[in-house]
């Protein structure tokens, strides 16, 4: 089996589906306490990195994504699939699983 290398720049999303990197979780809390790695919580904001062609209608049309390439968006926390590319952390999910746009 041939191996194959996989890089942010080779990940097309299909359909309704967004590729968006996971901004790095807080470091310390608001009082200055430094925070270990097994005490963090999930991300939940990051920036779309790559979009799917949008969702399929009815009569074989396109419906083009509300959100495009550079939007950093806030998503459900356990939505999407976690994936690990070169030490950054990615997150692949649909489109229904963004909540908002961070502006």
């Amino acid at each position: 089996m041939a191996a194959i290398s996989i890089n942010v720049s080779t990940v097309k999303p299909l359909g309704d589906r967004v590729f968006v990197k996971v901004s790095p979780s807080e470091e310390k809390t608001a009082g200055g306490i430094y925070l270990p790695d097994n005490a963090k919580e999930k991300p939940q904001i990051g920036e779309i990195v790559a979009v799917g062609p949008g969702k399929r209608n009815d009569d074989g049309s396109r419906s083009p994504l509300d959100v495009g390439v550079g939007d950093k968006v806030l998503y459900s926390k356990y939505a999407g699939t976690d994936i690990k590319l070169g030490g950054d952390e990615y997150v692949l999910l649909t489109e229904k699983d963004i909540l908002a746009s961070v502006v």
